[in-house]
């Protein structure tokens, strides 16, 4: 709804900046038609002047003698007179006309005039030919040879009208942005819920299938690889169709695989929903990250993006919490984990379809292209995206592969998967874990240890209060580097590594201490304080390491996004299956130390990257070496 209504906003807005424009285009043909009028009449005057000085004075022409002749001749020259001033604006107009259309499209702002290869005029003479798009008003550099084709057209790219073009999303007030950020947090949140909810009930699942635990842990593991794999495929689709079509169908195809899996008659068929369910419910993992992008500036993602990073953990967070006491309930079925997270979802896809707005700036640009066509009749008006010199196809195919070739070449890519991997490994296995932590040490019943989950939720929220002492230090190092090398400078990547060095070593901390303070003598608010410690690092991390891979790749960072999401979700699924037999056979003070030795292997990644990531992103193909 938002869309269509948003798509009618730039029909206006592209209507009224041609007016503007034409006006001011007009105005100045005028101009130029009475100047050109002026210096005609002035020349043909001036020649008058000249024929007659040609006669000397004080003789008559030989016509001039004869009174029927000489008023016969004042006639004949009265009337080239008027000829003449009728001609000369006359001849003006005309060649106004003709060249009024390109003339606009030079005079209009936010208008690039561009000469298109010789492959892209060729592509577009094709589209024309097979009816996919009109002709009119083209503009061909042709070769002195007139039997020859034309080899190159002229177009006019559209862009913004002016860096504050209300038009453009980064122009957007100040509630509309917040609004639509947190419709994108809330999806990141169902789709994170969807994740982690059955594995609360786990028990009851498995005695309905007749299977056993391990196998029926399965149903969260497949949903995690889904996600992985259906990172690859959203970004690409959504930089062609859009941000709102792609949340919009992937939700409604989502919720489908979700009702299926409530209805699964048995074990093999709520695997397979629930993995399809996980492959379209990735959609906010790969997109969410330029939604926000296209809404918000560098300075202002400092505050922005966090929204949709608690969103994301508290998604999988919240999903035990609710699913404990579902599974532990004597009145529903599980299946209620399933019909829950699809009320929920369909709530926020009604939100979504009623009020969240198209936030991709190119597509956007298409609209007006597309508005500039049908009010001017002339089709050499496009966006970029429309003039793209690669297939969709073509580019779906390299962002398929380019997550892997990113992944074996560029250490930033790998050193952060991993990182990330690991955080997530330890936090989808406290899915099983915490029945063993929290459980059998201290006699939890299944409701009250889903609750125990809050505490990595209040961890969240206080890695959070950061956020103000980072914006402060962004903006007076900003403020520095632009007094030094101009207003254009803009800060280095390596600056978005604050949150992770402040969060990297509470992880290990959080874990030794949970592991090891693991008894029934000792009081479970132990665990559960450091549950909040973990939950603190694990925020940090993931807030640096996304916009570090953002800064970082820019033109790439879809693909190096694409990696990260594959490669932590594909192993945090696999591991989920090895967590009940890593907890049963090492118990809870092994399991967590090993775990705990692991992510401190990973603290220094944040700090080394903050000293020598100028150096490496220098030695990359991919990476931008600005700013540092």
């Amino acid at each position: 709804m938002q869309s269509y209504l948003a798509y009618k906003r730039f029909g206006r807005h592209a209507r009224d900046q041609y007016e503007r424009d034409k006006k001011r285009a007009e105005a100045l043909e005028r101009g130029n038609a009475e100047n050109n009028t002026r210096a005609s009449l002035s020349h043909h005057q001036s020649s008058i002047d000249s024929s007659h000085s040609e006669i000397p004075s004080g003789e008559q022409s030989p016509d001039s003698c004869d009174p029927e002749k000489g008023e016969q001749l004042g006639r004949q020259e009265s009337d080239q007179d008027e000829e003449d001033l009728e001609n000369v604006p006359t001849m003006d107009r005309t060649q106004t006309q003709q060249s009024f259309g390109t003339r606009m499209g030079h005079a209009m702002t936010g208008i690039e005039v561009r000469e298109l290869s010789e492959e892209m005029t060729k592509r577009r003479t094709r589209a024309s030919q097979t009816g996919t798009m009109s002709r009119t008003n083209t503009n061909f550099h042709t070769n002195s040879n007139n039997n020859e084709k034309p080899q190159r057209e002229t177009i006019f790219v559209v862009s913004f009208e002016s860096d504050t073009d209300t038009m453009n999303p980064h122009n957007w007030s100040y509630t509309t942005r917040i609004f639509a950020t947190i419709l994108i947090a809330w999806i990141g949140f169902i789709v994170g819920f969807a994740s982690s909810i059955d594995s609360a009930a786990l028990t009851q699942a498995s005695q309905d299938f007749g299977v056993a635990e391990v196998t029926e842990s399965l149903a969260t593991g497949l949903f995690l690889v889904g996600f992985g794999f259906g990172a690859l495929f959203a970004g690409p689709i959504s930089e062609t169709v859009g941000r709102n079509p792609v949340y919009i169908v992937t939700l409604a195809i989502y919720m489908i695989w979700i009702m299926a899996s409530a209805l699964a008659p048995n074990i093999g068929a709520q695997l397979v929903f629930r993995f399809l369910a996980g492959f379209f419910g990735s959609t906010p993992l790969t997109c969410a990250g330029g939604s926000i992008s296209d809404l918000w500036n560098p300075m202002e993602r400092v505050f922005a993006f966090p929204v949709f990073a608690n969103a994301a953990f508290m998604g999988p967070i919240f999903g035990p919490v609710v699913g404990g006491f579902v599974g532990q309930s004597s009145l529903v079925s599980w299946r209620w984990c399933e019909w829950i997270t699809l009320i929920i979802s369909g709530a926020i896809l009604i939100l979504v379809v009623l009020f969240q707005p198209e936030t991709f700036a190119p597509i956007l640009l298409k609209w007006k292209a597309s508005h500039l066509r049908s009010i001017t009749g002339d089709d050499r008006y496009v966006a970029e995206v429309e003039i793209r010199a690669e297939s969709f196809w073509k580019r779906l195919l390299h962002a398929l592969y380019r997550p892997f070739l990113l992944t074996i070449r560029e250490p930033i890519v790998i050193l952060f998967a991993l990182y990330l991997t690991v955080v997530y490994i330890i936090l989808f296995t406290f899915l099983d874990g915490y029945t063993y932590i929290f459980g059998d040490t201290y006699g939890f019943n299944e409701g009250i240890t889903g609750l125990a989950f809050i505490g990595i939720a209040i961890g969240l929220c206080f890695a959070s209060l950061l956020i103000p002492l980072i914006h402060h230090w962004a903006k007076r190092d900003l403020k520095a580097l632009q007094d030094e090398k101009g207003p254009d400078a803009k800060l280095p990547p390596e600056k978005r590594l604050w949150f992770a060095m402040f969060g990297a070593p509470a992880i290990p901390i959080s874990l030794f201490w949970m592991g090891w303070t693991n008894y029934p003598s000792i009081s479970y608010w132990s665990g559960l304080v450091a549950s909040v410690v973990f939950g603190y690092g694990i925020l940090c991390i993931f807030i640096s390491s996304y916009q570090y891979i953002i800064d970082s790749y820019e033109t790439y960072a879809a693909s190096a996004l694409a990696s990260l999401t594959l490669i932590r979700y594909v192993a945090a699924g696999g591991m989920v299956e090895v967590g009940i037999p890593f907890y049963e056979n090492l118990g809870v003070h092994w399991t967590l130390t090993i775990l705990g030795v692991i992510s401190a292997l990973m603290v220094p990644v944040p700090y080394a990257f903050y000293r020598y990531g100028p150096k490496i992103r220098s030695w990359s193909r991919y990476a931008q070496n600005g700013g540092g």
